[in-house]
């Protein structure tokens, strides 16, 4: 495994590489993390199937400007430029949380797409409505409050609920999220929730029956910002799509069942 830095148009961009096992004719995956997390999730993933893993802007190590409004339409288009700074043309697409937005680049261009895997991710759907913590942070001042108060002790009070597996999230979780916990990513966290209202996630999945690839919706149904109906809706939204729901797994499934893992790279490698 290894680790990448360049500049796209200016943005500095972390990711992560490691090879596909195999004869050299896999077609890579391209892991997208959420929020409010970087690439560091996905290293269990890299470490079994290979693949990039981007910071997405405003995340990470990579950059996070003021001038970025961090919605869904940037990110798309800083995906397709991502691909082309890597020399990538073809790729798989495993998304969790707000890395949905990869669903927003397969939509526009599902050529480049060979399999799609989406894990609790942010409905791209109608019917959603947001939880309590993104509804304050939607909020004008409350949400600046909320961030300029998380510390360990207030989000491992709040990730409490995000796994299944008694106790917060493990420490390891933590420190990652709190190492880049800066202004940038603050301000990137409150822009992306602010210009996403529900018509807004609702629009951004209109054409997902364009996406004929294969597809696995892996859904942790413990999960307290999404509801588990959400996980069905996905996997009838999508023409070629399996369902694995997790009735003892949260938010970030694989953390609660590592063999999410497993399940996931024989997807990725299955003719």
């Amino acid at each position: 495994m290894s680790d990448h830095t360049s500049e796209i148009d200016g943005l500095p961009v972390f990711w992560r590489a490691a090879p596909s096992p195999g004869n050299g004719d896999t077609v890579p995956t391209l892991y997208l993390h959420g929020v409010p997390t970087n690439s560091d999730e996905w290293l269990p993933f890299l470490a079994r199937t290979g693949g990039l893993a981007p910071d997405l802007p405003g995340f990470g190590r990579s950059g996070k400007p003021g001038s970025l409004h961090y919605t869904i339409a940037e990110y798309d288009d800083f995906l397709e430029r991502f691909l082309k700074e890597v020399g990538v043309e073809r790729v798989s697409l495993v998304m969790s949380d707000w890395g949905a937005v990869g669903l927003a680049f397969a939509q526009r261009r599902p050529e480049l797409i060979e399999r799609l895997v989406v894990i609790n991710a942010v409905p791209f759907l109608p019917g959603y409505r947001w939880h309590r913590t993104a509804r304050a942070w939607r909020t004008p001042l409350l949400g600046e409050l909320a961030m300029g108060c998380t510390g360990r002790f207030t989000l491992r009070l709040s990730s409490k609920e995000s796994n299944a597996t008694p106790g917060p999230m493990p420490e390891a979780w933590l420190d990652s999220v709190l190492d880049h916990f800066d202004q940038g990513t603050q301000r990137a966290i409150l822009r992306l929730y602010r210009s996403s209202p529900p018509d807004v996630l609702a629009a951004a999945g209109s054409r997902l029956a364009r996406l004929r690839m294969p597809a696995l919706v892996v859904w942790g149904m413990r999960d307290p910002y999404i509801p588990g109906r959400f996980a069905r809706a996905y996997a009838e939204a999508l023409p070629n799509a399996e369902l694995l729901e997790l009735p003892d797994a949260g938010h970030w499934p694989w953390l609660d069942r590592p063999d999410v893992i497993e399940r996931v790279a024989e997807f990725l490698t299955a003719s």
